[in-house]
């Protein structure tokens, strides 16, 4: 961590986390974060700080030859009637025979702003790794994420909750019967994505072979015993709610045997993945999340013989 970074002090970090959570708005985001302007770093540049940078938290080009990667349209049930998405694979996987090779699957949901480019970057990752990713945009029913995180989370506030998790229910459905699947998925995301990776989890039943959420609500106390993925925790040491939260979790999937595992992540706050936000961003402890999660995934979603 840069001596500028240490300089962002942490509540006004936690304000950010809040705003982007809709705790509270804009204007309130501002004014607080003013409280802790300083002679040498003002409210502005504080703000500037933890705004995300796409550009610096891009680890995998879209135009990198390694992948082949396109926006897909498919139609949902139970939601807004269709959800668009970005499926990526490796190009290694489809350019050495006539037959495209199957793939284990991950379904890659975002935070609750809509697609934006770290979500498809974190794609591109998993299509490094020998998956098949599908980033689905839950805003895909007012227009698709728009370009600024801001308005997608405007967007975002509108729209019905329940529709969206049954347009990610049928994106997971369409991922599994792909004819370039295996016919095993694992589901990740962040925040928004993490607590609808476990919400799939408890719908999916056996659909579901793994899931990883990153810093997301439990889920659902009554769909715990529906769980047949293997399903690996990410929280961060230092996100409060989520750490207090989660002996409650444990203790649920414990009691129907789910196999699971669980991690606290030391000096991590809430969005310590997303190397898009750098004053969230633990690099030693995404890194070893990421390592975790990839192995995780190979362990459950291919056959022990691959």
């Amino acid at each position: 961590m840069t001596d500028e970074r240490r300089r962002i002090p942490a509540p006004a970090v936690d304000l950010y986390t809040r705003f982007i959570h809709g705790e509270i708005d804009r204007r309130a985001f501002v004014r607080g974060v003013s409280r802790y302007a300083v002679a040498g770093l003002t409210a502005s540049t504080i703000i500037e700080a933890l705004m995300p940078n796409y550009a610096l938290g891009q680890q995998v080009s879209r135009e990198d030859e390694r992948i082949r990667a396109d926006y897909v349209t498919i139609p949902t049930e139970n939601g807004h009637g269709s959800i668009r998405g970005y499926l990526v694979r490796p190009f290694s996987a489809d350019s050495r025979s006539a037959t495209p090779a199957k793939l284990p699957g991950v379904i890659v949901i975002h935070e609750n702003r809509g697609l934006n480019p770290h979500t498809e970057d974190v794609a591109r990752r998993f299509a490094l790794a020998n998956f098949m990713a599908f980033a689905p945009d839950t805003l895909t029913s007012v227009g698709g994420y728009p370009g600024d995180d801001f308005k997608g989370g405007q967007l975002f506030a509108g729209l019905d909750r329940e529709k969206m998790t049954q347009d990610l229910v049928s994106a997971a459905r369409w991922l599994r019967a792909r004819p370039d699947c295996t016919g095993k998925i694992a589901s990740t995301g962040f925040c928004f994505g993490g607590a609808q990776t476990n919400a799939l989890a408890g719908i999916l039943g056996p659909e579901l072979a793994a899931a990883a959420p990153f810093y997301g609500g439990a889920t659902p106390s009554a769909a715990v015993g529906n769980i047949r993925a293997a399903v690996l925790i990410h929280h961060g040491a230092l996100d409060t709610r989520l750490a207090e939260a989660y002996p409650a979790q444990e203790a649920d999937l414990k009691a129907h045997g789910v196999t699971y595992e669980g991690h606290l992540w030391p000096e991590s706050v809430h969005g310590f993945f997303n190397d898009a936000t750098p004053e969230r961003y633990n690099p030693r402890t995404a890194a070893q999340a990421w390592d975790r999660t990839i192995e995780w995934f190979n362990t459950h979603t291919r056959d022990r013989a691959a």
